[in-house]
């Protein structure tokens, strides 16, 4: 450990420093977690997620933005069940088993490929499987959470739908021959990661799970109280047990007369303001200027931290384009000039694509890193609507033990190299060795996977988000009428504005 970290250490322990993570203001529950592991990339999600569904006798309830019965868990093995006919046999198989599956309703009109949920399906008709659709929602919000939940004691929870495109290996090669959708389609390179927990923090991820079904059905589901040894993977180490973990969640706000919740957006930016040496950020958008100015204080700091972006470039879409990618830029340049002291890099993840250049890795990734005594994983991005108009549920763990330490750096090591194409060992050791993530990366990466700088110029153009963002991208649910009106007179006065000028 380099002398700053020692320092660092030492004034958290000498001042009592207050947690991050703290119930109430910052998170909707707490408790502790007997295992916990973190699953990079879909592959290992898929796989782990198929050895403890099997284990399950009681229930399992799925909770997602989408989901497609037509997908497999165990495609490197070659297994051609689907995941439906998996669930299918599984209740046939266990009579005590209840199946609940919540999806967001327009969840498979947005992804296309899960609209067979709607025709006729043998794999869904049996009394113990339920598919709710829930468009219990305000205008343009989504549900986002993506959990699944089995037997009360062990959870999954992510970035990762069990959908179709979400299957990846940690090589993200540019031609990958078991990489394609249901229907054979093949598709890019794409990186996310899970969690699995269990104990009493599978519980808890069980009650906001019985939450959105009550909330959807109107149905009252009681928690599961059963003796006996969690489902786990046999040949998977935990990262981290006996851990306290927080679970912070986003609902929407102000509406049907309901404040919602905020946990999520209030824990992000604590956790930004609490870092002090080093801040990893994977996040599939960047646009939220409000905390862009929490980055941008840090980075004014002499003795801040240190920050890194992996975000996705590629945008989808006319209007994702245009937002999402303008307001990106915008903010990257505010925070660019922030940066007195060198401290940032803002970067996408490439692979080589085989003809000479670059293709580009689909970042879906959800995770914020402080030092190495926090990591928060969840589905909200950096963006307007997770802070509350959408519903999202991210999972955070906290610890000041040495061994929980070493294993939240070493979380952080390991999408560090995943994207530089380096060994963790190797990263670890630089980092320790410089006392610098920002050098550590700037040594390695100089293969042709590895992670490319956005090129926005620091000295020219805007720093603040584009007219209209409240209407692509809206903080909280909103009548489009007043939201136009208001959006036509700041466009009006800037006009105003510059033709004065």
């Amino acid at each position: 450990m380099d002398v700053r970290a020692q320092s660092d250490q030492a004034k958290r322990t000498a001042s009592k420093v207050e947690p991050i993570v703290r119930p109430g203001r910052n998170a909707w529950g707490s408790a502790q977690a007997k295992k916990l592991a973190f699953l990079v990339d879909g592959e290992e999600y898929f796989r782990r997620l198929d050895q403890v569904l099997r284990q399950a006798e009681h229930s399992i309830s799925i909770v997602g933005w989408d989901f497609n019965p037509d997908i497999r868990l165990r495609i490197r093995e070659g297994d051609e069940e689907t995941l439906g006919e998996l669930l299918r046999r599984l209740v046939v198989e266990k009579p005590g088993l209840q199946i609940r599956i919540l999806v967001w309703g327009m969840g498979p009109f947005y992804s296309s490929r899960s609209l067979r949920m709607f025709g006729r399906m043998t794999w869904s008709d049996h009394p113990r499987i339920r598919v709710h659709l829930d468009f219990e929602h305000p205008l343009r919000a989504s549900h986002h959470q993506k959990i699944v939940v089995i037997d009360d004691k062990t959870a999954f929870l992510g970035g990762i739908d069990l959908t179709a495109r979400r299957w990846d290996d940690r090589s993200h090669a540019a031609d990958h021959p078991l990489r394609q959708s249901a229907d054979g389609t093949p598709y890019g390179p794409v990186h996310d990661i899970q969690t699995i927990a269990s104990g009493d923090t599978a519980r808890l991820i069980g009650d906001v799970a019985r939450r959105r079904w009550r909330k959807a059905t109107r149905e009252i589901l009681e928690p599961l109280d059963i003796p006996g040894e969690e489902p786990w993977p046999a040949d998977l180490e935990p990262a981290l047990t006996h851990c306290n973990t927080g679970l912070a969640l986003t609902e929407p706000w102000k509406w049907k007369g309901r404040r919602g919740h905020r946990e999520a957006i209030r824990l992000t930016h604590d956790a930004l303001k609490a870092a002090r040496r080093h801040l990893y950020i994977e996040t599939q958008y960047l646009a939220s200027f409000g905390l862009a100015r929490t980055l941008a204080k840090q980075l004014r700091k002499t003795d801040g931290p240190e920050i890194i972006v992996v975000v996705t470039r590629e945008s989808h879409g006319f209007l994702e384009k245009l937002m999402m990618g303008h307001n990106r830029n915008r903010l990257i340049r505010r925070l660019k000039r922030a940066d007195r002291y060198g401290r940032l890099r803002v970067f996408y993840a490439v692979v080589p694509d085989g003809k000479g250049g670059d293709l580009e890795v689909i970042v879906h990734s959800k995770v914020i890193i402080v030092d190495d005594c926090f990591v928060r994983v969840g589905s909200s991005n950096l963006n307007n609507r997770s802070e509350g108009l959408d519903t999202e549920c991210d999972l955070a763990v906290e610890t000041y033990d040495p061994a929980g330490q070493a294993a939240i750096a070493a979380l952080r090591n390991d999408l560090l190299a995943e994207h530089l194409d380096a060994e963790p060992k190797e990263v670890a050791r630089l980092i320790e060795e410089t006392g610098s993530m920002v050098d550590t990366v700037d040594r390695l990466n100089v293969k042709p996977r590895g992670l490319r700088p956005f090129e926005v110029d620091a000295q020219k153009g805007e720093t603040g988000s584009l007219v209209g963002t409240g209407l692509i991208d809206p903080k909280q649910p909103f009548w489009p009428i007043p939201e136009i009106k208001n959006a036509l007179r700041r466009l009006f006065l800037r006009l105003s504005h510059h033709r004065l000028l």
